[in-house]
This record gives structure tokens, sequence and C-alpha cells, in this order.
């Protein structure tokens, strides 16, 4: 048997050749998977700029694509960052310039799966203590925490960070097939929205970014695309 000194040289080499398994969703590079792409990111686009909960419709997202076995998300708070709100930020939260306001940061996450990243700014004098307290020291989702104020939501900028499709698809040939993996980015689109109690005052502006998690989520198999070889 070799000594394990000489299986050192072999083993490095194995882990050179081994490609590793990309993070993020394994959809394949064809037509049909990028349409499909784009009709599931808009719909959960769609379903959150409607919704008054980004948490419940997060939640309602993993337990309808069966993500999780307990489809609850929680807050991964990261603590000890701050990042002071701009004056149009004070603005929509009519609040002057020496009005306290405290920052958090989380990642939503349902299961193993980090489905959006949150910036939050929030006046605490606003909120009830047992709500502050509770977005100081749990990993509770901002959304729960606060939800007995009857909360609203007013979506004041929306963005997207990818397009499966190149601009002017629906008018020209589809494109070749790279017979691969689809290349998702980590950001798929963004929201920034003002949050209000039920007698309309503003007390939150959150800024949401959804991440290609959202389509980790199992799917039927697909007919094979006949351009691309079969593996």
């Amino acid at each position: 048997m070799p000594h394990a000194r000489h299986l050192l040289p072999l083993l490095a080499c194995l882990a050179v050749t081994q490609p590793a398994r990309a993070a993020g969703p394994d959809w394949p590079d064809t037509y049909l998977s990028r349409v499909e792409a784009v009709a599931v990111v808009q719909s959960l686009n769609a379903a959150l700029l409607a919704s008054r909960s980004a948490t419940a419709t997060l939640e309602g997202w993993c337990a309808a694509h069966r993500m999780a076995e307990a489809p609850r998300l929680v807050a991964r708070l990261e603590r000890g960052v701050d990042k002071p709100a701009g004056p149009e930020t004070r603005k929509r939260l009519a609040v002057g310039p020496d009005e306290p306001l405290r920052y958090r940061r989380v990642r939503l996450a349902c299961g193993d799966h980090v489905l959006s990243e949150a910036d939050n700014w929030y006046v605490p004098a606003r909120l009830t203590p047992e709500m502050n307290r509770v977005l100081e020291t749990t990993d509770t989702p901002f959304g729960r925490a606060v939800s007995s104020l009857g909360t609203t939501r007013q979506t004041v900028g929306a963005e997207p960070h990818w397009q499966p499709l190149p601009e002017g698809w629906d008018q020209a040939p589809p494109p070749a097939p790279a017979c691969g993996r689809l290349a998702v980015p980590e950001h798929l689109f963004s929201h920034r929205a003002v949050l209000f109690t039920g007698e309309r005052q503003p007390f939150s502006e959150v800024v949401e970014t959804y991440t290609s998690r959202v389509l980790d989520f199992a799917r039927a198999p697909r007919p094979a695309d006949p351009a691309c070889p079969k593996p």
C-alpha cells in the first residue's frame, strides 16, 4: 500500500481536475429555461409589489415551492453594522435630521435558502418597547415583529439586476442553446419601500434585494434540447 505522503500529489491533482459544483439554482442554459426564469422571477416580483408584507410573501413562496420542511422565514441578523440614512429616507419617514433612526441589516432565509437581503431604517419612537427589544436582540423578521401595527407598504423604487433574455427577444429568433448550466447572478431584483402604521404614519424604509436562491427549487424534468448532446 503506498505511503500517505505519496498520495498527496495525486489528491492535489484530483482536487484541481474535479470541477466544483457552482452555487445557486441548477437550471439548464436553454431558451425554454430562460423564458421560464423570466416568468418565475416576474411572478415573485408581482406578488411582492402587491403584498403588504414581504415576509409573508416569501414564506408563501417557500411553502408553495417546497423549499423547506418548515417554510418559516428567519432573519439572520448582521450585528455591529451601521449605515446612516440619507436625506431622502428621512424625508419619506417624515423625521428631522436629529431624530434618532436605527439601522438593521438581515439576510432572510427559509431553510437553507437565503431568499433576500434587507437594509432597514426605522423610527424607534414609533414602535413599542417590545418591538424595539425584539428587533435589537433577536433574529425575528422585521415584518413579523411589527405586524400588530396594521402595516401597509408603499414601493418607492424597483430595480431589476438580471434579464435572462436579450433585449428584443420577443421579436427575434430564439438564440442557440449554450448546452450548459444557466449562469444566474447572486442578485435578481430589488425593491425600496416605505412601511406605514394603520394610521398611515411612516415608520420604516427598507431596501430588499432578492437573490438567486428564490429559483433554487425542484422542478419536473423538461424535454431535452435536441441541439444539445446527451450527457
